[in-house]
């Protein structure tokens, strides 16, 4: 009898039944990849395109007013599944009275199958920049945000 639940095992594995990985499954949203209570901020919305205006994705800036974090992530839409270089990055520049401080910066870089981030930092009162990158299963890159000051307050 033992033959029988190996060839069981071998049938259930080869025929796809098993669990997908977590990672797999596509990401509803940029709301549910940084969690309860951010929405999505005026201008918070780039497409990311290579030089040739070919997209690969979004990347998304939300603020979450009840404990004043802003999050950024960049979301495929092509390459789904394919883990390839990813980032996203969210820079804070907090101002004090009539000085400027450094900006501070918050990067997720890596391989990833559908997204990067979440990239969370707190800017209350603040003036953020954001931006994510894909690279294409071919070696190309795409790239898209905003590099001016923006959503200050």
């Amino acid at each position: 009898m033992p033959s029988k639940a190996i060839l069981l095992t071998a049938a259930i594995a080869f025929s796809g039944v098993l669990a997908a990985p977590a990672e797999a499954t596509t990401a509803s949203s940029p709301q549910s990849i940084c969690g309860s209570g951010f929405g999505l901020v005026s201008d918070g919305t780039r497409p990311v395109k290579t030089q040739r205006g070919e997209r690969y994705g979004t990347v998304y800036l939300l603020y979450n007013r009840g404990t004043g974090e802003n999050c950024v992530v960049t979301v495929k839409s092509r390459f789904i599944g394919s883990k390839t270089q990813m980032s996203a990055r969210l820079t804070v520049m907090h101002r004090a009275r009539n000085q400027k401080q450094d900006s501070i910066v918050r990067i997720d870089a890596g391989k990833f199958g559908q997204y990067a981030g979440p990239v969370k930092y707190w800017a209350k009162n603040a003036c953020v920049q954001y931006w994510g990158t894909i690279q294409a299963t071919s070696g190309s890159i795409a790239g898209g945000g905003r590099t001016s000051w923006g959503n200050c307050g």
